[in-house]
């Protein structure tokens, strides 16, 4: 069963700004620029049954496109030993608008429920556990704007790992 998510893609001067986002940190691993993303709602793995259903629910989604700017760098987890570092995007509440209302359309198929917190991010790099730190790199990159973008739809994502890290493909697009 292909493992699918919604998110938002990136234009690829917005991609080409963050891949400059780089240093040698102990158990990095940097994402590519075809890797570069915003997740929306992650749905795992999905039955072809149950990819019409749920695609033909994201459709009656309406939503005003809307304007992002990709900005600051951070991280979760301590900087001393990351998890992931991320670029940040302002304004949060179009983006957590759509994830809610992904969410609530998903939960009726019996995917989508998550207990953390929704925060809109784009992953810059994974850590293994014995990481090292990231400080450098907020200090450096905390403040830095990387552009703005209007965003018009949302995409509907197959997940499939591969050596150099998962790789990502369209499967629907949908217009707001």
């Amino acid at each position: 069963m292909p493992r699918l998510f919604f998110g938002l893609e990136l234009p690829p001067e917005i991609k080409d700004r963050l891949l400059k986002v780089r240093s040698v940190v102990p158990g990095e691993k940097w994402q590519g620029a075809e890797q570069l993303h915003i997740t929306l709602l992650f749905l795992g793995a999905v039955s072809k049954e149950d990819l019409e259903a749920l695609a033909g629910s994201a459709r009656s989604i309406t939503s005003q496109p809307f304007l992002l700017d990709v900005a600051g760098v951070g991280c979760f987890g301590q900087p001393q030993r990351p998890k992931n570092l991320w670029a940040g995007v302002q304004p949060e509440a179009p983006v957590a608008a759509l994830n809610k209302s992904l969410r609530a359309r998903m939960e009726k198929f019996g995917f989508g429920a998550e207990s953390r917190v929704f925060r809109p991010h784009i992953t810059l790099a994974r850590f293994k556990r014995q990481a090292g730190s990231v400080e450098p790199l907020l200090v450096e990159y905390g403040d830095s704007r990387f552009g703005q973008f209007q965003v018009t739809e949302f995409v509907l994502f197959e997940s499939k790992p591969g050596p150099a890290g998962s790789v990502y493909s369209v499967i629907e697009r949908f217009p707001l």
